[in-house]
């Protein structure tokens, strides 16, 4: 599934692909794209901030030192169309109400919203996390208010798991099962 592809800076693992979009490893160079979302207040309002340039940088660090350790990460979101970045979609272990597990997540950048781009690039990981990771079920989680993010997990066929409280706001956890139908 992986296939090396050149940059500039030498060779990056392309990901995952899929119609209209790849997936790759995140790079320092992202930095200013990937800032177009991350701190962006609009982007972020689900967030309890927006992020500043170290922020988006350790970010990329955090994803980075992810792809050594677990396999996977955020990845970069390029759409095939003009080799534009639009965002980050990947897999985290995450801390969902005490349990670590593995959760599909997605930043997009603004003007990229509702274009089903971020679909795309969650049912791409789902099918990544099931078929090359092995996971046997994945996970989403959100706070209630963020009913766009809620909306992408049911289109790809995850449903409500469970609630849990983080950072003193309610979450809502959404589940999809590799051998579900």
């Amino acid at each position: 599934m992986e296939q090396k592809i050149k940059c500039l800076g030498g060779i990056i693992l392309k990901i995952i692909e899929t119609e209209r979009l790849y997936l790759r490893e995140l790079e320092m160079d992202d930095q200013m794209e990937l800032s177009k979302v991350l701190s962006d207040p609009v982007s972020m309002q689900y967030y309890s901030n927006s992020f500043n340039q170290e922020e988006v940088k350790n970010w990329i660090k955090w994803n980075m030192k992810n792809y050594k350790q677990e396999k996977h990460g955020l990845w970069a979101v390029i759409l095939k169309e003009g080799d534009t970045f639009i965002g980050d979609c990947g897999i985290t272990m995450q801390n969902i109400d005490d349990e670590r597990l593995p959760e599909i997540g997605f930043h997009i950048i603004k003007e990229y919203w509702n274009k089903g781009y971020a679909t795309e690039a969650a049912f791409a990981c789902k099918e990544y996390a099931f078929n090359i990771l092995g996971y046997p079920k994945i996970f989403s989680y959100t706070t209630l208010q963020n009913i766009p993010s809620q909306k992408v997990a049911a289109k790809i066929g995850m449903e409500t798991y469970k609630f849990f409280e983080k950072n003193g706001e309610q979450q809502i956890v959404q589940v999809t099962y590799e051998n579900k139908v």
